[in-house]
């Protein structure tokens, strides 16, 4: 039997929010995208110190939803990586305006003054 989710509304941003707008999944996105990390161990090494059961719920939750899909590791067929499906890969744009967001705004930003490309 499937779960249905129940949505608190129709609108887009809430849409968006419900799937990706906790603490740590576009943290995981941007390892991804920005720093080439495939696999649970180096998503648990990211500076943010994420803790294991949230690593595991939200990559699951992101599975889930058809942003990211796992794979047999290359090198190490006993590891898993992650990677991003073209949903996940659309979401890259509003990564880089979100950082470009916060270079402006965020005095302490590490985001370069010309802003964040991909």
């Amino acid at each position: 039997m499937k779960h249905t989710q129940h949505r608190r509304s129709d609108c887009p941003i809430n849409f968006a929010l419900e799937i990706f707008g906790d603490t740590w999944s576009l943290l995981i996105i941007r390892d991804i995208v920005y720093f080439g990390k495939k696999t649970y161990g180096e998503f648990l090494a990211s500076e943010e110190g994420i803790a294991t059961n949230i690593l595991a719920l939200r990559l699951a939750h992101l599975e889930q939803q058809g942003i990211l899909e796992k794979q047999p590791h290359d090198a190490d067929k006993r590891k898993e990586r992650y990677v991003l499906t073209e949903k996940g890969l659309n979401l890259i744009p509003v990564l880089v305006e979100m950082g470009n967001w916060s270079a402006v705004y965020d005095p302490q930003t590490a985001a370069p003054p010309t802003g964040l490309r991909w």
